[in-house]
């Protein structure tokens, strides 16, 4: 099996494009105001713009006002809702759209159990924990916890770079990667070379396995 990866956190169209030229299969984008990656409508449908094509774009919110989702989908081309606060799984499905849902990996989480709440969702994106922010924190969690039983297919995220994507991907054998701060040169403005070596790694890893 071909491991996907998502690149999060564009704030610029140029990056983005060059995401998605290097492999990526998918780039996320920040609707999340507190976030140093947020982007607004109008930088969203610029990045949009200027993608190849079969690229997967992904909208990422935090609890956010449905009315707020609904006004990113009607002007923006998003294919996959990513949720990545408290929501229900009736809050996530209410909008028809493919989705994912976050879960911030803590010691007692069921992942079979959340699995089941969201059996709509296209799949769970592991990240790790931290009380006082919702993700792109640059820290990870122990990959022993994405070990086990699960019926959706799971994405790693949380401290993920190109010096252990392959680590990561032996521990879990994840269906995919999901990368941030990792292949930055500063918050929001991505890194080629750590983006190519990122992508190397991961395809390395499949060609061995």
């Amino acid at each position: 099996m071909r491991t996907r990866v998502k690149i999060c956190g564009f704030t610029r169209a140029e990056d983005a494009r060059a995401a998605a030229l290097l492999g990526a299969d998918a780039i996320g984008l920040v609707f999340y105001p507190p976030s140093p990656r947020h982007v607004d409508i109008a930088q969203a449908q610029a990045i949009v713009a200027n993608l190849p094509p079969f690229t997967t774009v992904v909208g990422l919110f935090v609890d956010e006002e449905p009315a707020r989702v609904r006004e990113v989908l009607a002007q923006v081309r998003i294919d996959l809702l990513q949720f990545h606060g408290d929501e229900s799984p009736d809050d996530c499905q209410s909008f028809g759209w493919p989705y994912i849902k976050a879960v911030r990996m803590k010691p007692g989480t069921d992942l079979a159990q959340v699995a089941a709440d969201y059996h709509h969702a296209a799949g769970l994106l592991l990240d790790a924990f931290d009380p006082q922010a919702k993700g792109g924190t640059g820290t990870g969690f122990d990959w022993a916890m994405a070990a086990g039983g699960c019926s959706l297919p799971l994405i790693l995220a949380g401290g993920l770079r190109p010096d252990n994507a392959r680590q990561a991907l032996r521990q879990t054998r994840a269906y995919g990667l999901d990368v941030s701060s990792g292949v930055e040169a500063a918050k929001g403005v991505k890194d080629n070379d750590k983006m190519a070596a990122f992508l190397k790694e991961v395809q390395d890893f499949d060609h061995s396995n």
